[in-house]
């Protein structure tokens, strides 16, 4: 038997699909949503409904995004929950979530998304932070790593500064590749990601902000004085409380934001 065809479905290598079929794995994950009737739950790439199933018992409506034209015509004809899905069909990526705001009930975003789009699609989800109460997606666990990590080590990246600058970041659970079918190459996890009501430390221009992210991450061995010396003086270094001797690595995102904000009123 093939092991990449799970209810009759071929996944499709180059949609990345991966379908989830261990039920406490799936239990897992729809307790940590916790979905209740009458929020605004949004499933990005539904598959073949292995976590869209159980939301659906606990809710009235549920809205779901799929690229694969096979799976949203399997959803339009799902004997339980054809009636309670909105289903837009395209691609999450190129998707405007602000048709999908409703007065007073922020988006409650999900789902199992596919490991090769998984950062860009977070970085497109960031930009509408703002009506987002919050996503849980299944990740690669370097991915989650990554996200959840501290300054100094090795998963502590511009993907790290840039999803705590908008986000909590919560590791849920691991999730081994055998959930699958067909099984990943990698292990993987479901992270929670909780958009602030207030960011912590604003930064007045978001793209002075991802170019020190991005001069800083992508010379890693440099210290902070080489790494920006077209950018900053030692003098506005020591002037900002960061230690020009240290490594891009060491900043917190605190002190990204505060090297963007100089950088954002000294250059007209």
């Amino acid at each position: 038997m093939r092991n990449d065809v799970h209810l009759g479905h071929k996944a499709r290598k180059r949609f990345g699909q991966n379908f989830l079929n261990d039920p406490y794995i799936i239990d897992g994950i729809v307790s940590s949503i916790n979905p209740r009737p009458g929020q605004n739950l949004i499933e990005i790439g539904p598959g073949l409904a292995a976590i869209t199933e159980p939301v659906g018992r606990e809710v009235d409506h549920l809205t779901v995004i799929e690229l694969d034209r096979d799976l949203a015509e399997r959803l339009r004809n799902h004997p339980e929950l054809g009636s309670k899905l909105t289903i837009y069909e395209g691609d999450a990526m190129r998707f405007d979530f602000n048709q999908l705001v409703k007065p007073n009930n922020k988006m409650r975003i999900f789902g199992n998304l596919p490991y090769n789009i998984s950062t860009p699609l977070m970085f497109h989800l960031f930009e509408f932070h703002k009506d987002i109460q919050d996503m849980h997606f299944m990740l690669q666990k370097e991915v989650v790593n990554r996200l959840a990590a501290g300054p100094g080590s090795k998963a502590y990246g511009r993907l790290t500064v840039m999803a705590q600058y908008y986000c909590k970041v919560v590791p849920v659970l691991e999730v081994p590749p055998e959930s699958f079918v067909p099984p990943p190459k990698v292990d993987s996890a479901v992270v929670r990601l909780v958009p602030y009501e207030e960011l912590p430390y604003p930064a007045n221009n978001l793209s002075w902000l991802e170019r020190v992210c991005r001069e800083g991450f992508n010379q890693r061995r440099k210290t902070v004085r080489n790494c920006y010396k077209s950018l900053l003086s030692v003098e506005t270094l020591e002037e900002l409380g960061i230690n020009p001797g240290m490594r891009p690595e060491n900043l917190t995102l605190q002190q990204f934001v505060a090297m963007a904000n100089w950088l954002d009123a000294h250059h007209q």
